[in-house]
């Protein structure tokens, strides 16, 4: 008979892990190659209650969801983003404004879905178990509700495209949504023609995947002597490494 308290006992099966881990590493913030076809609502139902399922400080669950299918909506959604994108894009200086300006950023009204993830600040009262000294827990919860939902959509082999760039009053204004509620992520959500092999901007050279080994510190901030954890640093680098320049990922 199985010992339950063995080492490892709640692990998953090979298979399950290797989906997992696939899922996290096949995601992609998907912009240009979303397909027309409507999202089934049997798998909708399943990325929104994957959402409706991630972690919330005192189990507040601060989210809620906000559907967004009328082209009309979509295109002023779009011209929210098209205003603010002009404005980013003289932030940038003159080599990186040249490839900003090359990059889709957003798949708004091409997505067949979109998918307004918002925090209502005020759920649960004003004393929240877990929030009582760092109120920005409710945010950070939310954000979790994201990934859930992203993981899930990847597995089901629909793309998703987080869309940043708007001012924040103005997306309120384009989505009714009250002041007080706080929108985190706008999504663009559909079945896709491919996924790419990288993230686009780092396919672009907008910016690399940072080695994780300098960015890991030991009992203290800033602290890098490897010592006992060499060993985790060589199998940090090799598994870097090998997904770099092989493809090769945990599973």
């Amino acid at each position: 008979m199985e010992n339950p308290f063995a080492p490892m006992a709640h692990a998953f099966s090979d298979a399950d892990r290797a989906a997992v881990y696939h899922a996290i590493f096949s995601r992609r913030d998907v912009r240009g190659q979303f397909l027309p076809d409507p999202v089934p609502d049997e798998v909708l139902s399943r990325v929104l209650m994957a959402a409706h399922h991630a972690p919330s400080v005192g189990f507040m669950q601060p989210w809620n969801f906000l559907l967004v299918r009328s082209p009309e909506v979509k295109q002023r959604v779009h011209d929210v983003f098209a205003e603010a994108n002009g404005e980013a894009a003289r932030m940038f200086p003159n080599e990186k404004r040249e490839i900003y300006s090359r990059l889709k950023l957003q798949g708004i009204v091409e997505a067949p879905l979109n998918l307004c993830i918002t925090c209502d600040r005020s759920r649960s009262g004003p004393v929240v178990l877990g929030r009582t000294h760092m109120p920005t827990m409710d945010l950070y919860s939310s954000v979790c509700a994201v990934q859930n939902l992203w993981l899930a959509a990847r597995a089901e082999g629909l793309g998703v495209g987080w869309v940043s760039i708007f001012h924040e009053k103005a997306l309120q204004d384009a989505l009714g949504i009250p002041q007080h509620i706080v929108p985190i992520a706008y999504l663009c959500i559909g079945q896709v023609s491919h996924f790419k092999d990288k993230p686009e901007l780092e396919q672009a050279g907008w910016l690399p995947r940072l080695p994780i080994d300098e960015l890991l510190y030991f009992d203290q901030w800033g602290a890098t002597d490897a010592g006992q954890n060499a060993p985790l640093i060589t199998a940090l680098r090799t598994m870097q490494s090998e997904i770099q320049t092989q493809g090769i990922f945990p599973a």
